[in-house]
């Protein structure tokens, strides 16, 4: 390919409507997200980055199943929640809005208002109560990811807590408490999120849901052997019921046991290749982890967004593809489930 007829990244970057579905908020308290400092995502850097909307985790480790700990790991999902919404009233010359539709993405997007999504990360943060679900769904929350490291009521996790006495799988997959909630979520109109589940119950949740389910961060595990990523039965559920695999910062699951400045967009594009050309364009997307683990050498934080559309765009991705990848893919799924709500 020539590069002189190659187009401006740059240009083509800031021309997409572009989503970042999983960033972590620092709790229970953290900078100013209004100013750019220490985070690798604030208002400033996604302005400066082209990030048009974001995904912003309410995050709840996973701890001993007690019913004083999930009352207190409910209670702190609400509270970072509020904390999202505070975020999107923006500030002088950093327009945002809070944003729980497709549609008003796309009409933020047109305003030049940066887009703010409420998600939740951790299922405990519901312990076994559905009316918590509804709760979390009131305060914004458009999916929800089923567990993190460790079990909890809702599924096995691919990262099994050997400090909380856990074997290697307690449910065998989903659980019947997790049929339940992901049924609600699908009421609800929520996403159900599959990153940190087993693998049998990323499938058991893929069949369960009546909407298609995603990973919001994970990667390939034909490129990187990581129990957090992706095997190609895995990738090939997802692409059967319309689901999207959103390729993550996270260096160690992109390269082996690598640290943050030994991967590049490089990398991170090779588990991009690899996923479009075993489900297709339209079951891909990108999201970066930032503030919860993810980053390295050249996208380190939301500023150097446009380098991941460069490297793309220099392997060949036009802008359709682009737009599928920077968030379209998100979209059709958010729209999906709102459809499926009504």
């Amino acid at each position: 390919m020539n590069d002189t007829l190659l187009p401006d990244p740059i240009a083509l970057h800031h021309g997409l409507l572009t989503v970042d579905t999983h960033i972590d908020i620092p709790w229970p308290t953290g900078p100013d997200p209004f100013i750019d400092g220490p985070r690798k995502v604030d208002l400033p850097k996604m302005l400066r980055g082209g990030l048009s909307a974001a995904c912003f985790v309410a995050y709840v480790p996973q701890v001993a199943r007690t019913l004083a700990n999930e009352e207190a790991a409910f209670a702190r999902a609400r509270g970072m929640l509020h904390a999202i919404r505070r975020m999107a009233e923006g500030a002088p010359g950093l327009p945002a809005r809070l944003t729980l539709t497709a549609a008003s993405v796309a009409r933020a997007r047109e305003d030049r208002v940066l887009a703010i999504i409420p998600v939740v990360e951790n299922g405990f943060a519901i312990g076994t109560d559905l009316g918590r679900l509804r709760e979390l769904a009131a305060l914004g929350a458009r999916y929800m990811t089923l567990t993190h490291n460790g079990h909890n009521a809702i599924a096995d996790s691919a990262n099994p807590r050997a400090d909380l006495g856990e074997r290697a799988a307690e449910h065998g997959g989903l659980s019947g408490f997790g049929r339940l909630a992901v049924a609600e979520m699908n009421r609800l109109g929520m996403l159900v999120d599959v990153a940190h589940v087993s693998r049998l119950a990323m499938l058991d949740a893929a069949e369960a849901s009546r909407t298609p389910v995603l990973s919001t961060h994970s990667c390939v595990a034909a490129l990187c052997d990581h129990p957090r990523n992706m095997d190609n039965g895995q990738l090939d559920a997802l692409h059967d019921v319309g689901g999207v695999i959103q390729i993550t910062a996270v260096s160690a699951f992109l390269r082996p046991n690598a640290r943050p400045e030994q991967v590049t967009v490089a990398d991170f594009a090779d588990h991009v290749d690899y996923a479009v050309r075993r489900i297709g364009i339209e079951h891909v997307g990108i999201s970066s982890d930032f503030d919860g683990g993810g980053g390295f050498s050249d996208w380190n934080d939301a500023g150097d967004c446009p380098n991941v559309t460069a490297e793309l765009a220099r392997r060949g991705y036009d802008r359709a593809a682009l737009s599928l990848l920077w968030g379209g893919n998100f979209l059709r799924l958010l729209r999906a489930a709102e459809a499926a709500a009504q």
